[in-house]
C-alpha cells in the first residue's frame, strides 16, 4: 500500500512537471494566455515569501513583479529539474534577500515593521468587494503578521515558507539553499517565538495570513502583463 502510494506521488508530480513545461512551452510562444496562467496560478505563494522576507506589502508587490520579469527572460532555461513554483520561488527569494541587504547597508532597519492592514482603506472601495476580510479576521491577522515579522530574518523566511506557504521540509530546504535538519531547527525555534508572542493564539489561521486575492492579484497581473507587451 505504501509503495503504491509512493508510485501514485511520484506519477502525480511528473504529470505536474509536465503541465509546467507545457506552460512554459506557450509562453515562449508569446501566448499571452499562458504567462497570464503563470502569474496567476504563483501570485499568493510568491507574494507570501517576497513579504515573509522585507515585510513589507508594497515592496512585496515590487520585488514580485521584478521577480517574473527576470523569470520570464529567462524562461528558456526551465528544465524542469523542480517545478516551476520552486524555480518562480528561488528566483523571488533571491530578489528578496538582495533588497534586504541593500536596505540594510543604506538605513537602519525599523523598530517596527510595516503591517498590512486589512482591508486596505481604498476611497471607493465597497467592503462587500472582499467579504473574506472581515473584522474578526482583520484582528486576527494583525496578531499573526506583527508576530511573523518580529522573527529574526533567518527563521522568519523558514516559518513563512513551512507554516503561512504550507511547503514540506524538503522543499524549503531546497528552496532557501540550506539542509532539511536546519530547516527543522529553525522552524521549531520560529514556532517557540510566534507561540510565545501570540499565547498560543495562531491555530489554523496562518493559512489565511498575508491574503493575495481580489484587486491586489489582478493588479500585479495587469502590470506585469503590460510590461511583457500585452493589454491587461
Amino acid at each position: 500500500m505504501k509503495k503504491s502510494a509512493l508510485q501514485a506521488a511520484a506519477i502525480s508530480a511528473a504529470d505536474a512537471i509536465a503541465s509546467d513545461m507545457a506552460l512554459v512551452r506557450r509562453a515562449l510562444a508569446r501566448e499571452a494566455g499562458a504567462f497570464r496562467a503563470i502569474i496567476k496560478t504563483h501570485n499568493q505563494r510568491l507574494y507570501r515569501i517576497a513579504r515573509g522576507v522585507v515585510r513589507n506589502d508594497a515592496e512585496a508587490e515590487d520585488i514580485v513583479q521584478e521577480a517574473y520579469m527576470r523569470a520570464f527572460a529567462g524562461l528558456d532555461t526551465f528544465r524542469g529539474d523542480a517545478s516551476l513554483a520552486t524555480w518562480l520561488s528561488r528566483i523571488v527569494i533571491n530578489e528578496a534577500l538582495g533588497r534586504l541587504r541593500k536596505r540594510k547597508r543604506v538605513v537602519t532597519m525599523p523598530a517596527e515593521a510595516q503591517i498590512i492592514r486589512f482591508p486596505l482603506n481604498q476611497s471607493g472601495l465597497n467592503p462587500s468587494d472582499d467579504p473574506e476580510r472581515t473584522m474578526a479576521q482583520r484582528q486576527i491577522l494583525g496578531l499573526v503578521e506583527r508576530a511573523t515579522d518580529s522573527l529574526p530574518d533567518v527563521y522568519r523566511t523558514v516559518f513563512v515558507a513551512r507554516v503561512i506557504e504550507g511547503l514540506s521540509i524538503e522543499e524549503t530546504a531546497e528552496l532557501l539553499g540550506i539542509r532539511p535538519e536546519t530547516v527543522k531547527t529553525r522552524l521549531h525555534r520560529a514556532r517557540a517565538l510566534v507561540r510565545k508572542a501570540l499565547d498560543d493564539e495562531i491555530g489554523p489561521v496562518l493559512l489565511d495570513a498575508f491574503p493575495f486575492a481580489g484587486r491586489r492579484c489582478e493588479r500585479l497581473t495587469a502590470a506585469v502583463m503590460r510590461r511583457l507587451g500585452f493589454e491587461g
